[in-house]
């Protein structure tokens, strides 16, 4: 069997999770309020933040299709990336375009005056990927659902930025976090660069 089928440890450990977190969340009301006041990523001068939340956050889902739409993104694009990747830089990888997309999203909030935001999920760090994907993979052509619709990597990952580009700026789907979606993709995009720079990775 072609490996690339197969999903690898990490985005494997990651699906599960985040499923189990969220089916908890669901079942057990005490560990629903809990992860509601401390996991969630809150405004920096909240008495509710904690530093710890910029990982936690990643975790959390608000609804069934938040969830679905991230882990099935995340194991679309996530099991190529970890192959190539390798397990170790991939997680590297997830993590800081998770941290980074919630650190752009409050730094856009201080400067519109917004200082009561909460962040749950991890379409930042999945943004990465699929801006990795993009990068990586910028010819490899992608089918579009419900709509089949061929389109290549590279160009889906540009219209994707746009569209979340302007939903951020118009402030259209206010209740989405786009600038996140942003800026899990700029923090990715930097790595990326930074470790074609340095030799140890090649696209």
């Amino acid at each position: 069997m072609n490996p690339y089928f197969r999903t690898p440890p990490i985005v494997k450990n990651l699906l599960i999770i985040n499923t189990l977190v969220f089916l908890a969340m669901r079942m057990i009301p005490i560990f629903n309020a809990l992860m509601a006041t401390y996991g969630v990523l809150h405004w920096v001068g909240s008495p509710l933040y904690h530093s710890y939340q910029f990982i936690t956050y990643m975790f959390l889902h608000g609804n069934l299709e938040h969830l679905f739409f991230n882990m099935f993104a995340l194991w679309m694009f996530g099991r190529t990336l970890e192959y190539e990747l390798g397990s170790q830089r991939f997680l590297a990888y997830y993590m800081v375009c998770g941290i980074g997309a919630a650190l752009l999203q409050m730094g856009v909030a201080a400067l519109a005056g917004e200082y009561y935001i909460q962040l749950l999920g991890a379409s930042g760090a999945v943004m990465g990927l699929l801006l990795a994907f993009g990068v990586m993979h910028p010819n490899e052509i992608l089918i579009l659902f419900p709509i089949p619709l061929p389109i290549k990597a590279k160009w889906f990952v540009i219209g994707y930025a746009v569209i979340e580009l302007f939903l951020g700026w118009t402030g259209l789907q206010a209740s989405v976090a786009h600038f996140a979606h942003i800026g899990g993709m700029l923090w990715g995009l930097a790595l990326l660069y930074y470790w074609k720079r340095r030799g140890t990775l090649r696209f």
